[in-house]
């Protein structure tokens, strides 16, 4: 297995571009089409006459996020020119939260990026991270709005409880195992168990190493009331991951979503892109 079409969620937001750019990489990387899909939050313009002045607010808003869409365009055409790569713009007039979910459902793996609080651009619908992982089925790359990373799946690190999301998670990551430098199985324990004849994710490492993934086992106990998601965190910036690989836990729930405390965690404070996978 490797990606051969990866979908990349662009928008008018300034972690755009750089997000192009990883999906760039990866697409040569993986000799992969690559499907450029741009889809905004756009509110209904009708709501906006019931205070003054909010309607030419609104026309101006539009015409700038035309030109930064018409530019982003011409990026992508002359970028995918320059690299090599096979490609297509798709431009959705539906809300993200729907289009991109639907449009990834067509691609081996779907990057987009972390909610920026401090842009108000970067929003496209309420909890659109969460949405994709929980909706489309396929795995999602994640990518930080801080992270000033240069390279993606060198140094992998794989979070690994067991679950099915786990083993979805793990599978999904493969292709990028099999061409990194070195991939972690990091086994979190919340509390100290009973005696253990194994080491913890020695299983799943050795199914890995059939793949040809030279992969190392390291085991980490919590202890009580300790959080899963910080410990990943450190355990990022401690070994120099360049990727972290994990499932995205959580359901939906009448008018809301329901995410696991580590899912919460690494979503709020990813420092490296992130591979989550329903």
């Amino acid at each position: 297995m490797s990606y051969k079409t990866i979908a990349v969620h662009l928008d008018t937001s300034a972690n755009a571009h750089p997000r192009f750019e990883i999906a760039l990489r990866l697409a040569k990387q993986f000799d992969a089409h690559l499907i450029g899909a741009f889809a905004v939050f756009s509110p209904d313009p009708r709501s906006l006459h019931v205070m003054a002045g909010t309607a030419e607010y609104y026309r101006q808003h539009e015409a700038r996020r035309t030109e930064r869409r018409a530019a982003l365009e011409r990026l992508f055409h002359a970028e995918l020119r320059r690299a090599g790569v096979p490609g297509e713009w798709v431009a959705i007039d539906e809300p993200a939260s729907v289009a991109i979910p639907r449009a990834g459902r067509c691609a081996d793996l779907i990057v987009a990026g972390q909610d920026n609080p401090a842009d108000p651009e970067s929003y496209v619908g309420d909890f659109f991270p969460e949405n994709l992982i929980l909706s489309s089925g396929r795995p999602i790359l994640l990518v930080p709005y801080a992270s000033n990373e240069r390279s993606t799946g060198d140094r992998v690190l794989v979070a690994w409880d067991g679950s099915r999301e786990a083993t979805r998670a793990v599978h999904d990551a493969l292709p990028f195992m099999r061409t990194a430098k070195s991939t972690t199985i990091l086994a979190v324990n919340g509390e100290h168990g009973s005696q253990r004849t194994r080491i913890p994710g020695a299983d799943i490492a050795t199914v890995i190493a059939r793949h040809g993934v030279h992969v190392q086992v390291t085991d980490i106990e919590t202890g009580p009331g300790g959080s899963v998601g910080e410990v990943l965190l450190s355990q990022v910036a401690d070994g120099g991951a360049d990727l972290l690989v994990m499932g995205g836990y959580g359901h939906a729930r009448w008018r809301e979503l329901v995410m696991g405390g580590a899912t919460r965690t690494i979503l709020r404070s990813m420092t490296v892109p992130v591979l989550m996978s329903h």
